[in-house]
Formats: structure tokens, sequence, C-alpha cells
């Protein structure tokens, strides 16, 4: 008897036991639950309160007479903070305030796409001819290169510091080949195309001569058009050098000598002492609060690393 009522006692304890976790289990599920309620609650919440589009602070800043700002930082390129879409609304605010007295573009770029350069630099042709009393100072910081300085030579006048990297007029375009990596590790590459030019360039397949020949007749077509442009802009300011279009980067001291800048200085002298007018009203577009807080909450990672991953390296960039 003393063994049969000890097994029910164990059997009785084993059934409150297992309930116990079952409860904790259901408190942990709707704890989630709730938990994750709340937060989608006060997203959307959010969502509804915050402004509907980019933020242009020039719109509500300064009232008085300045210069106005529109940075051009990072890769200038889609879905970056320096692409032409963002870029030309901010010069568009900047040029259409009859308080601004003229639009400086602060430039720290490696440089990007050819087309985004492109975009830029016509848009600031046009406003400049929109609006002739209103001058363009572009101000290199740290890096003016490529794509960057493409756009940069439209302005009326660059500005650089004496270490700044200024230039860097060519074309690039990069990527890998996998081939003898594939026949090691015994992997077959099938592609199959309906075009005889289609996997043109596919980097798991040989090099053929004539598709390189076909890229750097490409390539060498937009380093003409960048030139032609660059030489547009600067005019006659720009020196006899046989190296001048040949990819080179230079500081900004070799950069005056070289005429791609006409003069040493920061932002903040250059308003102030070439421009006239010290205070500056910042035009740039700037990012959505939603996106702002969502690349607070580190969501943004994983698409910066799957678009990285994604990209055609082939891409020409001028950087």
């Amino acid at each position: 008897m003393d063994q049969e009522t000890n097994k029910r006692e164990w059997q009785l304890l084993e059934k409150v036991a297992l309930a116990s976790v079952q409860e904790q289990r259901k408190a942990r599920r709707w704890g989630i639950f709730f938990k994750g309620l709340t937060f989608l609650y006060l997203f959307v919440v959010l969502a509804f309160l915050v402004p509907d589009s980019e933020q242009l602070p020039g719109e509500v800043g300064y009232k008085g007479k300045h210069t106005a700002v529109v940075m051009v930082k990072g890769l200038i390129m889609d879905e970056e903070a320096a692409s032409a879409h963002t870029v030309v609304q901010g010069m568009r605010k900047a040029f259409e305030n009859k308080n601004s007295q003229a639009v400086m573009l602060v430039i720290n770029s490696p440089g990007g796409s050819p087309v985004h350069a492109g975009y830029i630099y016509d848009e600031i042709v046009r406003l400049r001819e929109k609006y002739p009393d209103k001058k363009v100072y572009a101000v290199i910081e740290d890096l003016g290169a490529s794509a960057a300085y493409y756009l940069a030579s439209a302005a009326d006048e660059i500005y650089a510091d004496k270490a700044s990297l200024v230039g860097s007029i060519g074309v690039i375009s990069a990527s890998f080949g996998f081939v003898d990596a594939m026949d090691k590790l015994g992997i077959e590459r099938r592609v199959i195309t309906a075009g005889e030019n289609k996997a043109f360039m596919d980097p798991y397949m040989e090099l053929k001569e004539e598709d390189r020949v076909f890229w750097e007749k490409s390539l060498a077509v937009i380093h003409e058009q960048f030139i032609d442009l660059v030489k547009k802009g600067r005019g006659d300011r720009l020196a006899e050098h046989d190296k001048l279009f040949s990819g080179l980067i230079w500081s900004g001291e070799q950069a005056l000598d070289l005429g791609l800048v006409d003069g040493l200085g920061s932002p903040g002298q250059v308003a102030r002492g070439v421009i006239g007018f010290e205070e500056t009203v910042d035009y740039s577009v700037q990012p959505h609060p939603l996106d702002r807080l969502i690349k607070q909450l580190g969501m943004s990672a994983g698409t910066a690393v799957a678009r990285y991953l994604s990209v055609n390296s082939n891409v020409p960039t001028i950087q």
C-alpha cells in the first residue's frame, strides 16, 4: 500500500509540475503577444503623427538673407542620401527662397553613378540660368572625387581645403572572375540565353576578348562625356596637364594649381568671406522620421547587406 500511495503521490506531483510549466508557457506566449501588439500600436500611431513626406528644413528655417546649403554626402547613386533626387530637390528649394543669396553645395563624396551626377550637373546649369542673380559654390571637404567632382564642375566656383582630395576624372568598372575557383570546386555553370551577348561580362564565365574591348570603348565614351562637361564648366581655368583627366586624384593645393578649384577654404569661410552671408540654412532633404526610426532599431542592416550583395558590379561608376 505504501508503494502504491507513493506512486500516486509522485504522479500527482508530476501532473502539478507539468501544469505549472504549461501555465508558464502560456503566460510567456501571451506576454509576447501583448508586447508585439503594443509595439505595433505605437508604430501605427507614430506613422500617423509624423509628416508624410521628406523634410526640407530650409522651408521653415532662418527668414533673413542667408547662404543656402545643400549637402552632397556619401555615394551619389539611387537610394543614397546623395542621390540625384534628394540633391536636386534641396537645390530647387534653395533657389526658390527669395532670402537665399547664393547656393553652396557642401561635398564629401568618393563618387558614384554618372547618371545621377549628370542629372545634378544639368539641374545646376538649369537653375543658374533660371536664377541668374544667384551663384552656385561647390565646397569640397575631405573628398570630392569622380562623380562628386563631375557635378561640382557645374558650379560658378569651387573651393576645397588644402588637404582635400579632388579630381579623379575617370571611369571604372570592376568585378571578379570565378572560373578557376569553380573548376577546383567542381561547380558547373548553367546559363541559357536568347541573344549571343546576353551573358556579357558574366563573372562565372571566361572573359572574352571582344567583350573586354567593347566594354572599354563604352567606358571611354562615358569618360569623354565627363571630360567635356568638366571643360565646359571650368573653361580656361583648367591648366594644361597631360595627367589631368587620367583618373589621378590631387590634393586641394595641387588642384588649385591645376585650375580644378578656384580657392582654398571651408564652407564657413566661403559663406563669410566669398559669398558675404555668414548665416547659413540647410536645405538638404532629410530622411523620413520612420526611416530614421527603422535604422536606429537596426532593421536596415539586412537590407543594406542584401543590396550590396545583389549589386551588379559591372555597372560603371565614376569613382
